[in-house]
Parts: C-alpha cells; sequence; structure tokens
C-alpha cells in the first residue's frame, strides 16, 4: 500500500510527494523528516523540485517557545512601518487563513546559510534544540545563542490544530511526521514545472513512477489522520 510505504520511508529518511488537493493550491511538495535532513538530500530538492525550501514547526510548540508568525510581527510592528499593515496577507486566493510563514533562521555556525551544508545544519540543529527534553526556557535561552535570524531556512509554522482549520502543505506534511512516528517537522519544497508555473499532478506522478518517490495526496493524509487521531488524541 502506497500509504504504508510512504511512512516507511519517512522513517527511513527518504523523501516523499504530497499533493494537497484540486481545489486549493493544485501543488505537490517534496517532503521529508527535517531530522533526516542531510545536505545530498537539499541538493535533490534544490535540483528536482525547486520551489522554496522550509522547515515545519507544530503550531502549539511554536507558540510556547515564542516563534512567530511572520505576519503577526509585521502587523505588531505596523504602527513604525504602516505598509507593512497594509500587505497584509488577508486575499490569499487558495486559502482563507494566514500565511503559515515563520521567522528565517540561520545555525551560528554556518557561513553564508544558504549552502546546502548550511542549511542542512540549520535544519537539524534546529530539530535537535526544539524537540529535546529540557524546560521550555532552557531550549529558548538555547534557540537564542545558536541561531540568528533572519537566515536562509524558512520557517512554517502548523495551526493549532492541525488539518483542522487549515490543510495547507504545512500541515498535510506535519501530520504525516506524526503518523509516521518521527519528530514532527518536515522539510517541504515545491515541484516546479518547466512552463513557469507549479508541475501538475499528472507531470508529478510520472516523475514519482520513473523516479521511485511515494506520491500520497491531501485526501489520503486526511483519511488516516482523522483514524490517528482516534488513538493519538
Amino acid at each position: 500500500m502506497d500509504f504504508e510505504r510512504a511512512l516507511t520511508d519517512i522513517r527511513a529518511g527518504r523523501p516523499i510527494l504530497v499533493y494537497d488537493f484540486d481545489d486549493r493550491e493544485r501543488e505537490c511538495d517534496m517532503t521529508v523528516a527535517s531530522q533526516s535532513v542531510t545536505p545530498a538530500i537539499l541538493r535533490t530538492m534544490r535540483r528536482e523540485a525547486g520551489g522554496l525550501i522550509c522547515t515545519t514547526v507544530p503550531g502549539e510548540l511554536a507558540a510556547r517557545l515564542g516563534l512567530p508568525f511572520l505576519s503577526d510581527v509585521f502587523w505588531d510592528d505596523s504602527y513604525k512601518y504602516p505598509l507593512l499593515g497594509a500587505m497584509a496577507p488577508s486575499d490569499i486566493p487558495y486559502d482563507r487563513t494566514k500565511s503559515s510563514f515563520g521567522i528565517t533562521i540561520n545555525h551560528r555556525e554556518t557561513y553564508t546559510g544558504i549552502t546546502d551544508n548550511d542549511r542542512a545544519l540549520t535544519i537539524t540543529r534546529f530539530v535537535d534544540a526544539i524537540f529535546r527534553e529540557a524546560p521550555e526556557e532552557e531550549i529558548v535561552a538555547d534557540l537564542g545563542r545558536h541561531f540568528r535570524a533572519p537566515g536562509h531556512v524558512h520557517l512554517l509554522n502548523t495551526t493549532d490544530r492541525i488539518l483542522e482549520t487549515r490543510k495547507g502543505h504545512t500541515e498535510l506534511c506535519t501530520a504525516m511526521m506524526y503518523m509516521a512516528g518521527v519528530r514532527p517537522s518536515a522539510t517541504i519544497c515545491e515541484m516546479m514545472g518547466d512552463d513557469g508555473g507549479s508541475m501538475p499532478r499528472d507531470r508529478v506522478e510520472e516523475f514519482a513512477a520513473a523516479n521511485g518517490y511515494v506520491l500520497v495526496t491531501g485526501e489520503e493524509i486526511l483519511e488516516h489522520w482523522t483514524e490517528w487521531r482516534k488513538s493519538n488524541p
């Protein structure tokens, strides 16, 4: 079964492909467990996917640690920079919730932060930091000590109730990590086409078959997530 194989691939550190919905973005993302990110995987994402490489954070954890939605940062500073308030993302054509973008970060041991080596270091050290067993104040202090912002890794915060109020790739891919039993952070990158748009679904299906990737859909994820939540409230 493709869905079970997708979970197996995630546990093994292999990327999978996630298509959202025909009535939403109509896009596919390449995604991998953030804990498994390597420079080689990021190079694959750049070359075979080509979109923006981002790393997800469960919304409830982001709120506890003080990792804000970027739109909230902009809104809170709009008194000083009114244009930020005017540019608030209130008209996203495929979504009626606010943008999932959080802040951008670099690990302090990186150089420019944009190389595959640098971004892999930032991502893996970040998930090591936020998911470890330690008092929250200690994790917050370590984040400030070891990371700088802005940087070259884009964080994406899920909504508090994953796949209830928002059903974007941020939530879909994070849900896959929960169901796979790995740390619930996904690193994702949109699949781009050769015509200036995103890669259409039929082309994604051909790409997946030709290159050995598992492709799962938003509908499949929602169905399995509903069942998984019954025993994992």
